[in-house]
C-alpha cells in the first residue's frame, strides 16, 4: 500500500469514538468504518491521545483496535510546518510555538493524503492543497 492511499485521522475523532461523543461518535465511526486499512496517525496525533492516558500501551491498544497505523512525518513535513507558522505568525498570530494543526496538516501535504478531521480552519488556511474529511 503507498502512502496515497493513506488518510490521516486527527485526534478529535479518535476521541470521538473512544470517548463516545454525543454529538460526533456515530458520524466519526462511520468515517473509520469507510477506511478501515488506510488510517494513519503521526508522532503529534499520537502525543495528544496520551494527554489522559494510563501509558503509551493503552494508546497502542485503541490504535490496534481501531486499525489505525503510525507514521513518522518526514523532514520534508518538518520544513512546511514550519513556514506555516511563520506565515501565521506573520498575520499576527500570538502563539508562540508552532501549533500542532501545523504538523498534521503538513504531514498530510507531504505525503498528498487527506486528512479525516472536524476541525477544518486551519487546515484549510494554511494547506488548502490538503483534502479535508469533514461534517
Amino acid at each position: 500500500m503507498t502512502d496515497q492511499s493513506f488518510v490521516l485521522v486527527d485526534s478529535n475523532i479518535i476521541f470521538d469514538v473512544s470517548g463516545s461523543d454525543p454529538n460526533w461518535s456515530e458520524w466519526s465511526n462511520h468515517q473509520l468504518s469507510q477506511l478501515v486499512g488506510r488510517l494513519l496517525v503521526n508522532p503529534i496525533i499520537y502525543a495528544e491521545l496520551c494527554y489522559d492516558a494510563d501509558g503509551s500501551a493503552e494508546i497502542d491498544a485503541l490504535l490496534l483496535t481501531l486499525g489505525i497505523h503510525y507514521k513518522s512525518l518526514p523532514k520534508k513535513a518538518l520544513f512546511s510546518a514550519s513556514q506555516a507558522y511563520k506565515t501565521y505568525r506573520s498575520r499576527g498570530g500570538t502563539k508562540t510555538t508552532p501549533l500542532s494543526d501545523f504538523f498534521i496538516g503538513a504531514h498530510a501535504a507531504a505525503l498528498g493524503i487527506p486528512i479525516l478531521t472536524r476541525d477544518v480552519a486551519r487546515y484549510q488556511t494554511y494547506f488548502p492543497s490538503v483534502e479535508l474529511i469533514c461534517p
